[in-house]
């Protein structure tokens, strides 16, 4: 069946989706997106859309290859984030066709339900232990929390006992039996990446992530000789050709692969096998929307070495709207004990309420991350 056209969502409050449509009327939603470059992201969608009409929906591999392929410049995050959300939809699209949940085409479920963490403290982490007990009356077993605000190159010892104190409050809140996860988010460089690292073992936590910047995985190999904890990083890496340099380094446990960026369900499935390959767990990256979420979870159920999925729903970029305002179900994310069961309907899982989303996107956004600045003045990584 051919595609007949494709339509493009700019909604609260940081999203963008994307809309497929074949010749019979049959529909698929994706998400593609950058946080804070979503009108970019959207213009290489409607530069793409030449290639996507007229096209056989379900040829979704010569499809991808076309996209990626057929362009000389290729790779990097709006390109690769275009080419994941169309991804989603022709997934979507099809298992519709077929009645079918995605996983099902990619050799079925190996597990039942998939653990979930939420986040806390924000972006300047604060008042995480109630935050963190919170989640856990909740019925979450694990969190996600930023380590740090600002910190230059070499800086003072106080803001690594700031971490440790932000850290130690959320253990004695939810105490030993509960996963930790301390996100670096690229804000230290190496010399005080080491210095937290080191001075985290004591916690037990989950994994640390992002410790450095991408550009940087090589003072991986540094840090990893002093940290006590697995190590997670990917969430800027953007096609399997990105990930075979860092797994051939050795130095990471979890890569992070955010399905609206690394080129959809068809090349995050097989950076997960090259991780698998590599004795490596998966927890994808997904701050995002409800369709990005039922993808992460599609390829979550195919996975072995998929263990916990990260979600967004109460995150603190969710201020004018969540993820259940835009999906019929809103049972399709219930989550109990920790986890969540798989959505067995067909394509993603999810029925996309699109007069909601019609009515948002007449309002739109226009989300930028914040710009950070040491105190001498200097800009900081956020």
């Amino acid at each position: 069946m051919k595609i007949a056209s494709i339509e493009w969502f700019l909604v609260p409050p940081r999203w963008l989706f994307v809309k497929l449509t074949d010749e019979e009327g049959l529909t698929g939603w994706g998400e593609p997106i950058v946080e804070g470059r979503a009108r970019t992201v959207a213009a290489a969608v409607q530069e793409l859309q030449e290639y996507l009409i007229g096209a056989d929906a379900d040829r979704i591999e010569d499809i991808w290859q076309v996209l990626y392929r057929g362009g000389f410049y290729r790779g990097g995050p709006v390109l690769m984030s275009a080419i994941a959300g169309i991804d989603q939809a022709l997934w979507d699209l099809k298992g519709k066709r077929f009645n079918l949940p995605v996983y099902e085409m990619l050799g079925g479920r190996v597990r039942d339900k998939m653990r979930v963490y939420a986040w806390i403290g924000g972006d300047r982490p604060s008042d995480v232990g109630m935050a963190a007990k919170a989640r856990r009356e909740q019925g979450f077993t694990a969190i996600k929390m930023n380590a740090t605000e600002e910190v230059h190159w070499i800086d003072t010892h106080n803001k690594i006992d700031a971490v440790l104190e932000r850290v130690q409050a959320v253990r004695d809140a939810v105490g030993e039996d509960f996963g930790i996860a301390v996100d670096f988010h690229g804000r230290l460089h190496r010399p005080m990446a080491k210095v937290l690292a080191q001075e985290l073992r004591p916690f037990d936590l989950m994994f640390i992530e992002e410790p450095v910047l991408p550009e940087n995985d090589e003072a991986l190999r540094e840090i990893a000789q002093v940290a006590a904890m697995p190590i997670a990083t990917g969430e800027r890496l953007y096609s399997r050709w990105d990930y075979k340099r860092l797994l051939a380094g050795g130095y990471v446990d979890i890569i992070q692969p955010d399905l609206s960026h690394a080129g959809g369900i068809s090349e995050c499935k097989k950076i997960a096998a090259m991780a698998e390959a590599h004795d490596v767990a998966v927890a994808p990256h997904c701050p995002l929307g409800p369709i990005a979420l039922a993808a992460s979870l599609q390829l979550d159920a195919c996975t072995p070495n998929a263990f916990i999925q990260e979600q967004s729903l109460g995150i603190h970029y969710n201020r004018e709207n969540d993820l259940l305002d835009y999906v019929q179900d809103r049972s399709v994310f219930a989550y109990e004990g920790g986890f969540v069961t798989l959505p067995d309907g067909p394509g993603l899982g999810l029925s996309i309420d699109e007069s909601f989303v019609r009515e948002a996107a007449t309002r739109g956004h226009d989300w930028r991350n914040p710009v950070w600045r040491n105190e001498d003045g200097s800009v900081a990584e956020w």
